[in-house]
């Protein structure tokens, strides 16, 4: 018996009893499609997270005081965290930093007003630097100067949303904007950016960071503190020295984060691998569950089929054969429902990717693209594939060999 002879029967059969086949495969062709649907899923969210990032500034460290519960019970002194002086002894005893920008939030739903017009904001104290080390990027007039800084100047730049919302078709440049009871002078706006892990950054507005301190909060506390290692290399050791900085300066007093944007992006990806795992278990479940109806249908057909089995054997066919037919036909079943999970999966996966362009939180007006990124490993459709109809070999082991054992004779006698 030809191996193509085998599949042909193997066809003939799922034409034969196409519901019975069909209710056969279909673990197989959820488990398939599961698997095709998480990744493509998973690598749209992985791509989306490093879009984001790339957006946030890349090669940055970043520096904040941020005790855990744990860290708060071993605190013998308290403070409010990073101060202005940090920022100076960072810049002036590390030399591993290239750059720094200090950053202070005023919060997000701040009321930012003009012509009696009203829109909640996310406002941030920033330096002349940020806007390098964060990847801002300027649609028209400027960013934060360091004059600005230096002489706590009322004024501002603001995001696209905030500008079409307050001031319409009006040119904001040189008007003024109220912002935490400070008349403000609009200097720049920004290019359009979209979402990022900060916000809607088409809502933000930069402000000096000393006029914030002097104008508005009264205090030298620093939010957090942006730094640009002087080469990639020297990424690590410039985090240790910012670390090692901060203990001797607080004499060891816990709390303090310094991490890099690559480690941070590399935590949330491990946590997205996790979830890979756990889905894929759970996908491998209806595998199983598909791989067992295939035993059982085999076990039926070799119980239906079993004259047929005995008229074989007496014209010539060896156990071989026997064995070789059914485990074909089990490979075959099981194949044609991973094809099917394949298409399904990857018409599924695409189709959400459409559905997600609909959603404003996923539109990267800097990127230029909307919604989540589909994308379905060739490798992945081939493995999903190869790996159901390895289901369907080794669940149809145990019928192909209770078919081979059957002996002719007893098997013509069978009605």
């Amino acid at each position: 018996m030809s191996f193509f002879y085998c599949i042909s029967t193997a066809l003939s059969n799922l034409r034969a009893n196409k519901l019975r086949s069909a209710l056969t495969m279909l673990g197989i062709i959820i488990g398939v499609s599961a698997v095709i649907m998480m990744v493509a899923i998973l690598q749209g969210a992985s791509a989306n997270v490093t879009k984001q990032f790339s957006k946030l500034g890349s090669n940055l460290i970043l520096v904040v005081y941020a005790p855990s519960s744990e860290e708060r019970k071993k605190i013998t002194r308290r403070i409010d965290g990073l101060r202005m002086a940090d920022v100076k002894a960072i810049r002036e005893q590390c030399p591993l930093i290239k750059e720094l920008s200090p950053e202070i939030g005023l919060g997000q739903n701040i009321p930012a007003k003009y012509n009696g017009r009203d829109l909640e904001v996310t406002g941030y104290g920033v330096t002349t630097p940020y806007a390098k080390l964060r990847n801002v990027n300027i649609g028209t007039g400027r960013f934060i100067s360091d004059e600005d800084s230096r002489t706590w100047a009322k004024v501002c730049v603001i995001g696209e949303k905030v500008k079409t919302d307050l001031f319409g078709t009006e040119d904001p440049i040189g008007k003024q904007l109220e912002i935490s009871g400070q008349s403000l002078t609009v200097v720049g706006v920004l290019a359009p950016k979209g979402r990022t892990f900060d916000g809607d950054a088409d809502k933000f507005v930069y402000l000096p960071l000393e006029t914030v301190q002097k104008r508005i909060l009264g205090s030298e506390i620093v939010g957090a503190i942006y730094a640009e290692p002087v080469t990639f290399e020297k990424m690590n050791d410039a985090k240790d020295q910012v670390w090692q900085l901060l203990m001797n300066r607080y004499s060891n007093l816990p709390g303090w984060k310094v991490d890099s944007f690559d480690n941070i992006l590399n935590s949330i990806n491990s946590v997205l691998a996790i979830f890979t795992v756990l889905l894929g278990s759970i996908a491998g479940l209806a595998l199983l569950v598909g791989g067992i109806g295939i035993m059982n249908i085999m076990l039926v057909s070799v119980t239906e089929r079993t004259r047929e089995i005995g008229v074989r054997k007496a014209i010539g066919a060896k156990r071989k054969d026997i064995l070789l037919q059914f485990l074909i036909e089990s490979a075959t079943l099981s194949g044609v429902g991973g094809l099917a999970g394949v298409t399904l999966g990857t018409g599924a996966a695409y189709f959400v990717g459409f559905v997600t362009t609909f959603i404003p939180a996923l539109d990267d007006k800097q990127g230029g693209t909307k919604g989540l990124p589909m994308y379905v490993p060739p490798a992945v459709m081939l493995i999903s594939f190869l790996f159901s109809a390895a289901v369907g070999v080794f669940f149809g082991v145990y019928p192909a060999i209770r078919a081979s054992k059957l002996d002719p004779i007893q098997a013509l006698r069978t009605e």
